[in-house]
């Protein structure tokens, strides 16, 4: 079907106001934390690379495309030199790319100097990978910058892909983000860089910010009901972020997201999938239980699973250890963001009320919050289960060191005796360190523990009591480079 070129013209002018010298309206001035690097890949790429911004429908890609285009122009690059078109928009999907660059070059002439391209929901165009392999091998005065859905990109064209862009995979708001972003007016909190500072506090460091911490707390039990969605993390109604957030993960990334770009059939079936492992969330996934469950196939429900994580809506964690331990283990299940479960399930409030079901959404938002913080280092994290099902949540292995987490998000003080899986994951690798993520403001802390295998002169672990609101407060601000 032929479009015309007066139509694509009018269009992007729409979406390109700084060619009519107009500013970008409704931008917030807050940036988010992947916006530097999406800046410097623009700006000053330390390769020639595309840069891929991955992430879940609603969580801010393409603000953070616009702010990049904001800061551009402030800089100084030329208002014609840079074209924003989301592939969305079903005229702009039927033109195609080159109709696009061809209609955006009649309306503007280039000018001296570097092109910046910004294109949103590029996988629905058509050849998208032989095209952006293009673009940077033989048009290197051009910067290209992405977004869409990781997997159906990726595994469209491998060759292509192999050292043609770069990735930045954005999570949903962390609490820190979200404290910003609703401008909310909390204490100051001591500014920490890396997690290992805390070993160094003095009792006076632990007691003071205590005391400091202590109006966070309801803020993170309302981030984790109301979500990490920019969106809908600043509608006034829970309830009405919450039906939002339903309307969004059901009506536009199961039903239309997985049919226009898997070609899933039986939509129906993947929505109790996913409900499956809603109610599941932060739960071994037992594929036969699921199956028998939903009347599907192992192999179906499977390929569900594998769609639901390409869409960015779960994270599936291996149990540690490598080869035949991970092949035999069971993957255990996140979901994207601890307020999804709420609000599919149309729980509202009242997981405020249940304390295991407030202990799996702080669980699921730590995850989120480490994994956030540190995948780009090449951070590999599983889940340890020992004897008699101990278990650690949450083990990172990072430079050969191993680090255990895990949360104990309960009204009592955190002892020993609670910790029994830690202790035997620390005695048997000989941990060094260890955090366990805790509830009360006041179980905040260093704490030692041997295992069978230490004596008394033996080198303890030592383990740092962290609260839930703390630790995510924190890994939300630490920048990107420093250490757990």
């Amino acid at each position: 079907m032929r479009v015309s070129k007066e139509e694509v013209i009018a269009i992007l002018a729409q979406f390109n106001p700084w060619w009519r010298g107009e500013t970008i309206p409704d931008l917030p001035a807050w940036h988010r934390g992947a916006f530097r690097e999406l800046y410097l890949w623009l700006a000053k790429p330390p390769a020639p690379r595309a840069v891929l911004l991955s992430g879940a429908r609603q969580i801010g890609k393409t603000t953070l495309m616009l702010q990049a285009i904001e800061k551009l122009l402030q800089s100084g690059v030329p208002a014609a030199n840079i074209l924003y078109a989301t592939f969305d928009h079903p005229v702009l999907k039927l033109a195609g790319i080159e109709a696009v660059i061809e209609a955006w070059r009649e309306r503007e002439p280039r000018v001296e100097g570097v092109e910046y391209l910004l294109l949103d929901e590029a996988q629905f165009i058509r050849d998208w990978g032989t095209w952006v392999k293009h673009q940077v091998d033989f048009r290197k005065y051009r910067r290209v910058a992405f977004t869409g859905s990781a997997m159906p990109l990726v595994a469209a064209d491998q060759e292509s892909g192999v050292g043609r862009w770069h990735t930045i995979r954005l999570t949903t708001l962390s609490f820190y983000e979200y404290v910003q972003i609703k401008q909310l007016r909390l204490p100051e909190l001591p500014g920490v860089t890396s997690l290992r500072e805390l070993f160094d506090w003095t009792d006076p460091d632990f007691y003071r910010t205590s005391e400091l911490a202590g109006v966070y707390a309801g803020h993170f039990h309302e981030y984790l009901i109301r979500g990490g969605f920019p969106q809908t993390a600043q509608i006034e109604s829970i309830s009405q972020a919450q039906r939002l957030l339903r309307e969004d993960i059901i009506d536009k990334v199961l039903k239309r997201d997985m049919t226009a770009l898997f070609g899933v059939r039986n939509v129906l079936d993947l929505e109790h999938t996913f409900l499956y492992l809603c109610m599941h969330d932060g739960g071994l996934l037992d594929m036969t239980d699921l199956c028998s469950n939903l009347e599907v196939k192992r192999p179906t429900a499977q390929n569900y699973i594998g769609l639901l994580e390409s869409t960015h809506l779960i994270y599936r964690l291996p149990p540690f250890g490598y080869g035949k331990d991970v092949l035999r283990g069971k993957f255990k299940i996140y979901l994207a963001d601890a307020a999804i479960a709420p609000a599919v399930m149309l729980k509202g409030k009242t997981i405020l009320e249940d304390a295991a079901a407030l202990g799996v959404a702080t669980e699921t938002a730590v995850f989120k919050h480490l994994f956030a913080r540190y995948y780009p280092q090449n951070v590999r994290f599983s889940y340890w289960r020992g004897k008699k099902d101990r278990e650690v949540d949450l083990v990172a292995e990072v430079n050969g060191e191993i680090i255990p987490f895990e949360v104990k998000y309960r009204a009592q003080h955190t002892g020993p005796d609670e910790l029994k899986g830690l202790m035997e994951l620390c005695d048997q690798k000989q941990i060094g360190r260890g955090y366990v993520v805790t509830k009360s403001m006041n179980d905040f802390g260093v704490m030692k523990i041997r295992g069978k295998n230490s004596d008394e002169k033996g080198q303890a672990t030592a383990i740092m009591r962290v609260p839930a609101a703390l630790l995510c407060y924190w890994l939300g601000a630490i920048e990107i480079s420093a250490v757990i």
